[in-house]
């Protein structure tokens, strides 16, 4: 299958919205609700790398996203969301939500996250939504 931005930003917020929503919800049992705000930030930058990640698939002979770049994409967007983000957020626009966040504990919660998203991607979905994949990763099409 070769998604289209629109597949990939529908199947991102799908997964997230509801197996994201599901992995969070034993990270926040203590009352700990940032889990959910650092939720919501993937998804929101997610969608903005989709954009990078759907015109770099455009550059590949096959126009292929195969499952090796997406664990690649995953590894990527951690580092990306904890270390310059989290600098942006903290220290220049003065909000703390995301530092309160140990990087262990947020590993542990984004990695479970990640690898449940995968997972279902590769799996779940082709099960469930069986035109998925023969429609640029699109559940909501025309």
């Amino acid at each position: 299958m070769t998604p289209t931005l629109i597949g990939r930003w529908q199947t991102r917020i799908l997964l997230l919205g509801t197996l994201g929503v599901l992995v969070t919800i034993p990270f926040s049992l203590n009352g700990e609700f940032v889990y959910f705000q650092v939720l919501l930030a993937i998804a929101v930058l997610g969608c903005l790398w989709d954009i990078v990640y759907n015109q770099l698939q455009t550059l590949r002979w096959d126009h292929d996203w195969p499952a090796t770049l997406q664990l690649a994409a995953g590894i990527w967007e951690a580092f990306f969301f904890y270390v310059p983000f989290n600098f942006l957020i903290s220290n220049i626009l003065k909000i703390g939500w995301l530092s309160a966040i140990p990087f262990d504990k947020f590993s542990l919660h984004y990695i479970c996250i990640w690898l449940t998203v995968f997972t279902a991607s590769q799996t779940l979905m082709r099960i469930i939504f069986p035109r998925w994949r023969f429609h640029g990763g699109e559940w909501l099409h025309k």
